[in-house]
Protein backbone atom coordinates (compact mmCIF):
# COMPACT_ATOMS: atom_id res chain seq x y z
CA UNK A 1 0.00 0.00 0.00
CA UNK A 2 1.28 3.14 -0.74
CA UNK A 3 1.70 6.37 1.62
CA UNK A 4 -1.48 7.70 0.20
CA UNK A 5 -3.69 5.15 0.14
CA UNK A 6 -3.09 4.56 4.18
CA UNK A 7 -3.46 8.35 4.64
CA UNK A 8 -6.76 8.04 3.08
CA UNK A 9 -8.31 4.98 5.02
CA UNK A 10 -7.07 6.70 8.50
CA UNK A 11 -8.48 9.66 7.20
CA UNK A 12 -11.49 8.55 6.10
CA UNK A 13 -12.46 7.08 9.63
CA UNK A 14 -12.78 10.99 10.58
CA UNK A 15 -16.24 11.17 9.19
CA UNK A 16 -17.74 8.36 11.02
CA UNK A 17 -19.91 8.38 13.84
CA UNK A 18 -19.40 5.02 16.21
CA UNK A 19 -21.32 3.88 19.44
CA UNK A 20 -19.70 1.95 21.65
CA UNK A 21 -21.81 -0.12 24.19
CA UNK A 22 -19.99 -1.95 27.07
CA UNK A 23 -18.58 -2.29 30.42
CA UNK A 24 -16.72 1.40 31.71
CA UNK A 25 -13.87 1.15 33.85
CA UNK A 26 -11.93 3.42 35.56
CA UNK A 27 -8.10 2.12 35.72
CA UNK A 28 -6.10 3.57 38.67
CA UNK A 29 -2.50 3.11 38.69
CA UNK A 30 0.04 3.52 41.89
CA UNK A 31 3.76 3.67 40.96
CA UNK A 32 6.68 3.55 43.05
CA UNK A 33 9.79 1.41 43.80
CA UNK A 34 10.23 -1.88 45.96
CA UNK A 35 13.34 -1.12 48.11
CA UNK A 36 12.30 -3.65 51.47
CA UNK A 37 9.81 -6.35 52.47
CA UNK A 38 7.02 -5.80 55.12
CA UNK A 39 8.51 -6.67 58.86
CA UNK A 40 4.81 -7.39 59.47
CA UNK A 41 4.22 -10.09 56.48
CA UNK A 42 6.76 -11.22 54.14
CA UNK A 43 5.27 -8.99 51.20
CA UNK A 44 6.92 -6.38 49.23
CA UNK A 45 6.59 -2.74 50.62
CA UNK A 46 6.08 -0.36 47.36
CA UNK A 47 7.35 3.70 48.19
CA UNK A 48 4.62 5.48 46.52
CA UNK A 49 6.16 8.27 43.59
CA UNK A 50 2.79 8.78 41.64
CA UNK A 51 -0.42 7.94 40.93
CA UNK A 52 -2.52 7.99 37.57
CA UNK A 53 -6.15 7.52 36.51
CA UNK A 54 -7.16 5.78 32.92
CA UNK A 55 -10.21 5.09 31.33
CA UNK A 56 -10.88 1.17 31.03
CA UNK A 57 -12.37 -1.19 29.39
CA UNK A 58 -15.53 -0.01 27.06
CA UNK A 59 -14.21 3.50 27.81
CA UNK A 60 -11.06 3.04 26.35
CA UNK A 61 -12.13 1.27 23.21
CA UNK A 62 -14.02 4.48 22.51
CA UNK A 63 -10.82 7.21 23.10
CA UNK A 64 -9.47 4.40 20.52
CA UNK A 65 -12.01 5.38 18.11
CA UNK A 66 -12.16 8.72 19.13
CA UNK A 67 -8.30 9.31 19.18
CA UNK A 68 -8.80 8.01 15.43
CA UNK A 69 -10.91 11.11 14.74
CA UNK A 70 -14.07 9.72 14.63
CA UNK A 71 -17.31 11.02 16.43
CA UNK A 72 -17.56 8.46 19.49
CA UNK A 73 -20.81 8.13 21.88
CA UNK A 74 -20.13 5.91 24.96
CA UNK A 75 -23.05 4.11 26.37
CA UNK A 76 -22.62 2.19 29.90
CA UNK A 77 -22.86 2.58 33.53
CA UNK A 78 -20.90 3.76 36.56
CA UNK A 79 -22.17 3.75 40.29
CA UNK A 80 -23.26 6.75 42.34
CA UNK A 81 -19.92 7.52 44.12
CA UNK A 82 -16.36 8.89 43.74
CA UNK A 83 -15.03 7.05 41.02
CA UNK A 84 -17.85 8.41 38.79
CA UNK A 85 -16.66 11.45 39.56
CA UNK A 86 -13.23 10.92 38.30
CA UNK A 87 -14.84 9.13 35.39
CA UNK A 88 -16.52 12.48 34.45
CA UNK A 89 -13.46 14.45 34.97
CA UNK A 90 -11.85 11.78 32.46
CA UNK A 91 -14.54 12.12 30.08
CA UNK A 92 -14.26 15.61 30.03
CA UNK A 93 -10.84 16.09 29.48
CA UNK A 94 -10.54 13.35 26.63
CA UNK A 95 -13.24 15.04 25.04
CA UNK A 96 -15.65 12.11 25.27
CA UNK A 97 -19.82 12.99 25.58
CA UNK A 98 -20.94 11.66 28.93
CA UNK A 99 -24.86 11.48 28.14
CA UNK A 100 -24.54 8.21 27.58
CA UNK A 101 -22.93 7.36 31.43
CA UNK A 102 -25.85 6.52 33.44
CA UNK A 103 -25.40 6.03 37.13
CA UNK A 104 -26.92 2.74 38.91
CA UNK A 105 -26.79 3.47 42.68
CA UNK A 106 -26.82 0.03 43.25
CA UNK A 107 -23.68 -1.15 42.25
CA UNK A 108 -20.30 0.46 42.58
CA UNK A 109 -17.97 1.99 39.60
CA UNK A 110 -16.22 -0.58 38.20
CA UNK A 111 -12.58 0.20 39.11
CA UNK A 112 -8.99 -1.69 38.81
CA UNK A 113 -6.14 -0.16 40.91
CA UNK A 114 -2.60 -1.49 39.79
CA UNK A 115 0.40 -1.29 41.75
CA UNK A 116 3.50 -0.89 39.61
CA UNK A 117 7.10 -1.53 40.58
CA UNK A 118 10.09 -0.33 37.82
CA UNK A 119 6.89 -1.12 35.15
CA UNK A 120 6.48 -4.43 36.56
CA UNK A 121 3.43 -4.93 38.22
CA UNK A 122 2.62 -6.59 42.05
CA UNK A 123 -0.77 -6.46 42.63
CA UNK A 124 -4.17 -5.65 41.42
CA UNK A 125 -7.07 -4.33 43.56
CA UNK A 126 -10.87 -4.75 41.71
CA UNK A 127 -13.43 -2.79 42.86
CA UNK A 128 -16.84 -4.32 41.12
CA UNK A 129 -20.28 -5.99 40.81
CA UNK A 130 -20.68 -8.91 38.18
CA UNK A 131 -24.48 -9.04 39.39
CA UNK A 132 -26.88 -8.25 35.85
CA UNK A 133 -28.11 -4.82 35.94
CA UNK A 134 -31.55 -4.44 36.90
CA UNK A 135 -34.61 -3.82 34.20
CA UNK A 136 -34.69 -0.03 34.77
CA UNK A 137 -31.35 0.50 33.85
CA UNK A 138 -31.48 -2.26 31.02
CA UNK A 139 -34.11 0.07 29.52
CA UNK A 140 -32.40 3.23 29.84
CA UNK A 141 -29.28 1.58 28.40
CA UNK A 142 -31.59 0.87 24.96
CA UNK A 143 -33.57 4.29 25.15
CA UNK A 144 -30.03 5.70 24.86
CA UNK A 145 -29.24 3.62 21.93
CA UNK A 146 -32.55 3.72 20.59
CA UNK A 147 -32.35 7.55 19.85
CA UNK A 148 -29.29 7.64 17.91
CA UNK A 149 -29.71 4.40 16.17
CA UNK A 150 -30.79 5.61 12.77
CA UNK A 151 -27.11 7.65 12.64
CA UNK A 152 -24.52 5.81 13.50
CA UNK A 153 -21.81 4.10 11.14
CA UNK A 154 -20.70 0.78 13.12
CA UNK A 155 -21.90 -0.28 16.95
CA UNK A 156 -19.29 -2.04 19.46
CA UNK A 157 -20.64 -4.33 22.10
CA UNK A 158 -17.11 -4.41 25.01
CA UNK A 159 -18.61 -7.01 27.10
CA UNK A 160 -16.31 -7.75 30.16
CA UNK A 161 -18.80 -9.56 32.29
CA UNK A 162 -19.74 -6.92 34.13
CA UNK A 163 -23.27 -7.09 33.92
CA UNK A 164 -24.22 -4.34 31.61
CA UNK A 165 -24.81 -6.56 28.38
CA UNK A 166 -27.58 -9.02 29.48
CA UNK A 167 -29.03 -11.71 26.87
CA UNK A 168 -31.78 -9.47 26.19
CA UNK A 169 -30.17 -6.46 26.06
CA UNK A 170 -27.47 -8.14 23.36
CA UNK A 171 -30.22 -9.27 21.21
CA UNK A 172 -32.14 -6.14 21.25
CA UNK A 173 -29.29 -4.02 20.46
CA UNK A 174 -28.08 -6.71 17.83
CA UNK A 175 -32.22 -6.89 16.16
CA UNK A 176 -32.32 -2.80 16.21
CA UNK A 177 -28.78 -2.61 14.42
CA UNK A 178 -30.27 -4.73 11.71
CA UNK A 179 -33.34 -3.20 11.21
CA UNK A 180 -30.81 -0.40 9.75
CA UNK A 181 -27.79 -2.53 8.43
CA UNK A 182 -25.04 -0.96 11.02
CA UNK A 183 -22.46 -3.43 11.08
CA UNK A 184 -22.03 -4.66 15.34
CA UNK A 185 -18.77 -6.14 16.50
CA UNK A 186 -18.46 -7.82 19.65
CA UNK A 187 -15.72 -8.00 21.99
CA UNK A 188 -16.88 -11.52 24.16
CA UNK A 189 -16.63 -12.50 27.28
CA UNK A 190 -17.75 -16.33 28.22
CA UNK A 191 -20.88 -15.55 29.80
CA UNK A 192 -23.79 -14.95 26.92
CA UNK A 193 -20.87 -16.15 24.49
CA UNK A 194 -23.73 -17.43 22.43
CA UNK A 195 -25.96 -14.59 22.59
CA UNK A 196 -25.00 -12.32 19.98
CA UNK A 197 -26.37 -14.30 16.95
CA UNK A 198 -26.60 -12.82 13.44
CA UNK A 199 -24.07 -10.05 14.61
CA UNK A 200 -21.30 -8.58 11.56
CA UNK A 201 -18.11 -9.87 13.43
CA UNK A 202 -17.29 -11.83 16.85
CA UNK A 203 -13.70 -11.19 18.47
CA UNK A 204 -13.08 -13.65 20.50
CA UNK A 205 -9.64 -14.91 22.47
CA UNK A 206 -8.03 -18.24 22.19
CA UNK A 207 -9.01 -19.19 25.08
CA UNK A 208 -12.39 -18.24 25.07
CA UNK A 209 -13.18 -19.94 22.22
CA UNK A 210 -12.03 -23.01 23.20
CA UNK A 211 -13.66 -22.75 27.13
CA UNK A 212 -17.15 -21.78 25.09
CA UNK A 213 -17.43 -24.54 22.55
CA UNK A 214 -15.45 -26.96 25.43
CA UNK A 215 -12.84 -28.45 23.77
CA UNK A 216 -9.23 -28.06 23.85
CA UNK A 217 -7.38 -25.57 21.55
CA UNK A 218 -3.69 -26.00 20.65
CA UNK A 219 -3.02 -22.70 18.47
CA UNK A 220 -2.33 -24.66 15.48
CA UNK A 221 -4.28 -23.35 12.05
CA UNK A 222 -5.87 -26.15 11.63
CA UNK A 223 -7.88 -26.53 14.91
CA UNK A 224 -8.29 -23.02 15.09
CA UNK A 225 -10.22 -23.16 11.94
CA UNK A 226 -12.37 -26.16 12.91
CA UNK A 227 -13.36 -24.44 15.75
CA UNK A 228 -13.92 -21.08 13.66
CA UNK A 229 -16.17 -23.06 11.48
CA UNK A 230 -18.05 -24.39 14.09
CA UNK A 231 -18.78 -21.03 16.07
CA UNK A 232 -19.64 -18.92 12.78
CA UNK A 233 -22.55 -21.97 12.26
CA UNK A 234 -23.58 -21.37 16.10
CA UNK A 235 -23.41 -17.60 15.71
CA UNK A 236 -24.45 -17.21 12.40
CA UNK A 237 -21.98 -14.17 12.40
CA UNK A 238 -20.70 -12.78 8.92
CA UNK A 239 -16.78 -13.14 10.48
CA UNK A 240 -14.98 -14.85 12.96
CA UNK A 241 -11.58 -13.16 14.14
CA UNK A 242 -9.91 -15.03 16.50
CA UNK A 243 -6.69 -13.23 18.57
CA UNK A 244 -4.00 -15.87 19.49
CA UNK A 245 -1.20 -14.14 21.02
CA UNK A 246 2.19 -14.25 19.63
CA UNK A 247 0.44 -16.49 16.72
CA UNK A 248 -1.50 -13.54 15.66
CA UNK A 249 -4.98 -13.53 14.47
CA UNK A 250 -7.16 -16.04 12.22
CA UNK A 251 -10.16 -14.03 10.16
CA UNK A 252 -12.82 -16.81 9.64
CA UNK A 253 -15.72 -14.87 6.54
CA UNK A 254 -15.77 -18.45 4.93
CA UNK A 255 -12.10 -18.10 3.72
CA UNK A 256 -9.41 -17.91 6.29
CA UNK A 257 -6.50 -15.90 6.53
CA UNK A 258 -4.11 -15.97 9.45
CA UNK A 259 -2.21 -12.96 10.24
CA UNK A 260 0.87 -12.78 12.17
CA UNK A 261 1.70 -11.10 15.00
CA UNK A 262 3.74 -7.88 15.21
CA UNK A 263 7.37 -7.40 15.90
CA UNK A 264 7.18 -4.69 18.33
CA UNK A 265 8.63 -4.46 21.66
CA UNK A 266 6.54 -5.42 24.02
CA UNK A 267 6.35 -3.43 27.09
CA UNK A 268 2.16 -4.18 28.55
CA UNK A 269 -0.62 -5.95 26.69
CA UNK A 270 -3.57 -4.13 28.54
CA UNK A 271 -5.70 -2.82 26.59
CA UNK A 272 -4.63 -3.89 23.04
CA UNK A 273 -7.81 -6.09 22.53
CA UNK A 274 -9.46 -2.48 22.89
CA UNK A 275 -7.13 -0.97 20.52
CA UNK A 276 -8.49 -3.90 17.95
CA UNK A 277 -11.78 -3.78 18.28
CA UNK A 278 -12.06 -0.23 17.86
CA UNK A 279 -10.17 -0.15 14.34
CA UNK A 280 -12.17 -3.13 13.30
CA UNK A 281 -15.16 -0.75 14.05
CA UNK A 282 -13.73 1.93 12.17
CA UNK A 283 -12.86 0.00 9.20
CA UNK A 284 -16.58 -1.76 8.86
CA UNK A 285 -17.78 1.70 8.97
CA UNK A 286 -15.67 2.42 5.91
CA UNK A 287 -16.23 -0.29 4.42
CA UNK A 288 -13.20 -1.32 4.61
CA UNK A 289 -11.98 -5.65 2.98
CA UNK A 290 -11.80 -7.66 6.18
CA UNK A 291 -8.02 -8.39 5.72
CA UNK A 292 -6.69 -4.99 4.94
CA UNK A 293 -9.13 -3.98 8.30
CA UNK A 294 -7.69 -6.76 10.76
CA UNK A 295 -3.82 -5.82 8.85
CA UNK A 296 -3.81 -2.36 10.09
CA UNK A 297 -6.37 -3.81 13.88
CA UNK A 298 -2.94 -5.61 14.12
CA UNK A 299 -0.39 -3.09 13.86
CA UNK A 300 -2.42 -0.62 16.28
CA UNK A 301 -2.60 -3.26 18.74
CA UNK A 302 1.13 -3.57 18.15
CA UNK A 303 1.88 0.05 18.89
CA UNK A 304 -0.33 0.15 21.90
CA UNK A 305 1.68 -2.37 23.24
CA UNK A 306 4.93 -0.74 23.40
CA UNK A 307 3.82 1.63 26.30
CA UNK A 308 2.77 0.73 29.80
CA UNK A 309 -0.96 0.08 31.00
CA UNK A 310 -4.13 0.83 28.69
CA UNK A 311 -3.63 3.59 26.19
CA UNK A 312 -5.61 4.51 22.69
CA UNK A 313 -3.67 3.95 19.52
CA UNK A 314 -1.85 7.29 18.49
CA UNK A 315 -2.68 8.30 14.99
CA UNK A 316 0.65 9.04 14.28
CA UNK A 317 2.10 6.02 15.26
CA UNK A 318 -0.64 3.85 13.46
CA UNK A 319 0.42 5.93 10.12
CA UNK A 320 4.42 4.93 10.71
CA UNK A 321 3.89 1.19 11.61
CA UNK A 322 1.22 1.07 8.41
CA UNK A 323 3.54 2.80 6.23
CA UNK A 324 6.74 0.41 7.89
CA UNK A 325 4.43 -2.97 7.31
CA UNK A 326 2.19 -2.82 4.57
CA UNK A 327 4.39 -1.16 1.51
Amino acid sequence: MTFSSIETILNSFRSKRIVVIGDIMLDKYIFGHVSRISPEYPVPVVDVTHEDHRLGGAANVALNTLSLGAETILIGTTGADNNREILLDLFHSRGLATEGLICDPSRPTTCKTRVLSQNHHITRVDFESRAEINSDIEQAILDSFETIVDSIDAIVLEDYNKGLLSAQLIQRIIASANRFNIPVLVDPKLRNFFSYKKCTLFKPNLSEMAASLGIVLHNNDREVEEACILLKEKLEAETIIVTRSDKGMTIYNDTFTHIGATSFEVADVSGAGDTVIGILALGAAVGLDIVTNATIANLGAGTVCQEVGAVPVRPEKLLKACLEHLQ
